[in-house]
């Protein structure tokens, strides 16, 4: 039988695709734009055939039809490895679980403790060789694809195609069960939000750090927008990307002729990228572009693999430090706001890279919704979730300036954190530093 013949066998409505589904069965979801949304509705209509149906997903823009349509979590329970915003409202509601993880570990997961029945993909359509690419989401769903018994897949025409090896970043028609057409369904944009001022203050103390011929990755969010803005009116030249996750900020880095991956140690001349997630212009980008590679995010994510970039620069955001140095960047106390994700991964690599570091920003307060200012810099945490711990935690970023708590006592890191703590909250966290016993007599103050 030849391609098209064993195409045109597999293909189905979504209806008759679900129907590989069965009580009890693990179902994974691809992840960001690899969601599958008319699969998820089929699904979601034999919710009364249907009992205790595991699904997995990640990054998930929404709405996911399996949890909304059963709130008493009989028929399906959706679970997350990492939380959008969608995804969060759905944990915090108790509609959805959260599953801790390290997303370079995910593929070892899969491999060795996870069971998938049937994985539901949306790809781009068939290349003249069988292989369906899976766009954006590829580096979080190699796993899933080589150890689910049953393939589904949503052939959309907007998805991008991401250059690499075909085993790597797609999935060949044989291993496919079914397939489902949809057109052309439009894809989750998430371009970088605009910066605030105190976004390009706390840019302005990173910019320093990142040498020529760097290679940078880059979270999302307005801190990366405001180091694009910064890095494209700067003298930096050469620089590299080897990141999780491709947002615009590289896009803005590519058409400012920063961005030529010619000083790579590893892939040079190449991008390597795990998740594509952005504007369209950035899938129009990303797509067929030979000078942008993705990988399974083992592979991107590994610390060991990030290290052979020399001068590795790795940038991420966190939501608060305590004195001590630990670093909380997915919870809120003990209500999820993300995940884990690559941040310990990527703050890793920087730290054996050699010319590399890792900087970990944030805004130094925060206002709640009665009106009430917070310092981020908190004296201890009390319940929040530890991203990055204190050991691995390498450079610290607010609008007031950059430490670095590498190699340095409790006394030394609780004075640097609170010099850069808003100057509001400083007296009073120097009075908690006394009472914890790192305060050192005669510091300044």
């Amino acid at each position: 039988m030849g391609l098209y013949d064993d195409y045109r066998a597999k293909l189905c409505s979504a209806e008759e695709a679900v129907r590989l589904v069965k009580s009890g069965d693990w179902v994974d979801y691809g992840s960001n734009n690899g969601f599958p949304p008319t699969l998820d509705a089929a699904l979601a209509q034999r919710r009364d055939e249907l009992q205790r149906v595991k699904i997995r997903g990640n990054l998930i823009r929404g709405p996911v039809q399996v949890a909304e349509c059963d709130p008493t979590l009989e028929h399906f329970v959706y679970n997350t490895w990492h939380c959008s915003g969608y995804e969060r409202k759905l944990c915090a509601e108790g509609r959805a679980f959260f599953m801790p993880m390290l997303f370079r570990d995910l593929d070892r997961y899969y491999q060795q403790f996870l069971s998938v029945d049937v994985a539901m993909l949306s790809v781009a359509p068939m290349d003249e060789e069988g292989w369906f690419n899976l766009g954006g989401a590829l580096g979080a769903e190699r796993a899933i694809v080589d150890t689910a018994k049953k393939i589904i897949v949503e052939v959309n025409a907007a998805q991008p195609r991401i250059r690499g090896e075909k085993r790597e970043t797609s999935v060949h028609i044989s291993k496919v069960s079914a397939i489902v057409e949809v057109g052309e369904l439009p894809l989750w944009e998430m371009p970088n939000p605009a910066p605030s001022e105190v976004d390009r203050q706390i840019a302005s103390h990173v910019l320093p750090h990142i040498p020529n011929g760097a290679t940078v990755q880059l979270g999302i969010g307005g801190i990366p927008n405001a180091l694009g803005e910064l890095i494209a009116d700067s003298d930096l030249r050469d620089l590299g990307m080897h990141t999780e996750l491709c947002c615009d900020g590289y896009y803005a880095l590519w058409k400012a002729g920063k961005l030529t991956n010619a000083a790579k140690t590893i892939h040079p001349g190449q991008g390597v990228i795990g998740l594509a997630v952005g504007s369209r212009a950035l899938y129009d980008w990303v797509n067929e572009n030979d000078a942008v590679i993705g990988k399974p995010l083992s592979y991107v994510n590994s610390p060991w693999v990030i290290a052979q970039n020399d001068k590795m620069i790795s940038i991420n955001g966190c939501l608060n430090v305590d004195l001590y140095g630990q670093v909380a960047s997915e919870s809120a106390g003990t209500r999820q706001i993300s995940g884990t994700g690559g941040q310990l991964d990527f703050v890793t690599g920087a730290a054996m890279s050699r010319g590399g570091c890792g900087f970990l920003c944030l805004p130094s307060t925060f206002t709640d919704k009665h009106g009430v200012r917070h310092s981020r810099i908190l004296p201890h945490f009390g319940g929040d979730i530890v991203t990055t711990p204190r050991t691995q935690a390498n450079y610290i970023v607010t609008e007031f300036g950059a430490v670095n708590l590498t190699g340095v006592s409790t006394w030394e890191r609780a004075e640097r954190l609170i010099s850069i703590a808003h100057p509001d909250f400083r007296d009073e966290l120097i009075r908690s530093a006394e009472e914890q016993h790192i305060w050192l007599p005669g510091n300044r103050r």
